[in-house]
């Protein structure tokens, strides 16, 4: 690797800056489980001066998803999980899964043709979305637009509505389609995560600090921040009408803003805070197929596959048809995987894998090249963006 043409990436996260495209942000770069560059810019509180930087905490949204989907691979491979399960099998009120096409709040739900399966979860092919707000928008996504806004009033805590309430509440909302014969980004991996609490038998917190969180020694990830470490998060920032950072502080996703408090909902699709540092180790361990520092979290069969699954054709026509910016990518176990590098529209390699957050965090695995890239920022409505872009062609033409 040219370390020198990644110096490159201090360039562009400035500007980035300096432009009020982004508060704060910063990168970490790892090969051959080394570290090769770390960069940082801006700030994590713009009113007090506070700079962004490598112990910074960060709200990973999305990004909580590969997390969750190691945790579902670990049960896989104890045998305690099978993709083609139906999901009713551990939450059974999903045996009476109804499905509606039609919008509006008088449509007519009926009952689904076919079962929702783990694996459904798993690709965001369960017929879940993350909600609706217009009156004439589908009638189950307005339903969960109706649970969000109520988990976003509970996420203020203390909070009364669990992760399996969560679960249990979501399979009397209708999905947009029979299971299995569409694609959409929703809250499937909420699901999981009380799916996982009835087959552990454990808390969703719990059996993440058991088995990926604490044998790693992620200190820094949870989902709140404690008061000793309230000083190190970062705000959150939006863009404003005038292109400046304005402040942030409202629920999402019934995720609390400020971290503050452990929660009731435990959301395995967009509740998990950290730092550069510790989501680094998560990554690298993917990274080294299953293993880092002596630690196997997963067995390395179990990583090539999270690194080649792809969708059906027929899926894959949904999934392109739903998320354009991710050409040459297919989605699966909650993360992208390079397909056909040639359309992907930033350098990269096939079979590389990972996923973002809504505030920007984002993280990549390439077994091939043995290549770990970790990003954190907090700025809403981000995902993989320009600056993502930018600073992911920096490091691969250096390679």
């Amino acid at each position: 690797m040219n370390l020198s043409a990644l110096n490159k990436i201090q360039d562009v996260m400035e500007a980035a800056v300096k432009e009020n495209q982004v508060a704060g942000v910063n990168v970490l770069i790892c090969q051959d489980n080394q570290e090769k560059a770390y960069f940082q810019s801006g700030m994590a509180d713009i009113k007090n001066k506070k700079p962004f930087k490598r112990d910074t905490i960060c709200r990973l949204y999305s990004m909580t998803k590969p997390v969750t989907a190691v945790a579902a691979m670990i049960l896989l491979e104890n045998g305690k999980l099978d993709l083609a399960e139906e999901v009713s099998k551990y939450l059974p009120l999903y045996k009476d899964l109804m499905v509606c096409t039609q919008g509006g709040r008088n449509a007519k739900p009926v009952k689904s043709t076919r079962p929702l399966l783990v694996q459904d979860l798993l690709n965001m092919t369960s017929g879940y979305g993350y909600g609706a707000y217009e009156k004439d928008s589908i009638y189950g996504e307005l339903l969960t637009g109706d649970l969000i806004q109520e988990l976003n009033k509970d996420s203020l805590g203390p909070g009364k509505i669990t992760t399996r309430d969560v679960a249990d509440r979501l399979a009397k909302i209708p999905v947009m389609f029979e299971p299995g014969t569409g694609y959409n980004y929703g809250l499937s991996a909420d699901i999981m995560g009380a799916l996982i609490e009835e087959i552990s038998g454990q808390k969703f917190s719990e059996f993440l600090k058991k088995n990926i969180l604490s044998p790693l020694k992620m200190a820094d990830t949870d989902f709140f921040v404690p008061k000793e470490k309230q000083n190190r998060l970062s705000n959150v920032y939006k863009v404003s009408s005038a292109k400046a950072m304005e402040l942030f502080e409202s629920p999402n996703l019934g995720i609390q803003p400020f971290m503050d408090h452990s929660p009731s909902f435990e959301s395995g699709g967009a509740g998990l805070c950290s730092s550069i540092d510790d989501y680094m180790k998560f990554t690298n361990m993917l990274c080294n197929r299953g293993e880092i520092d002596g630690v196997r979290i997963l067995k390395p069969k179990t990583v090539e596959y999270l690194s080649t699954a792809v969708l059906t054709p027929y899926l894959q026509n949904k999934f392109d048809e739903r998320m354009p910016h991710l050409s040459g990518y297919t989605y699966c176990n909650y993360m992208r995987v390079a397909i056909n590098k040639g359309a992907c529209r930033a350098v990269t390699e096939n079979n590389e894998f990972g996923w973002d957050g809504w505030l920007g965090p984002y993280m990549s695995v390439d077994l091939k090249n043995h290549l770990s890239i970790v990003m954190l920022m907090q700025r809403t409505d981000s995902g993989t963006w320009e600056l993502t872009r930018k600073i992911k062609n920096i490091v691969y033409t250096s390679l």
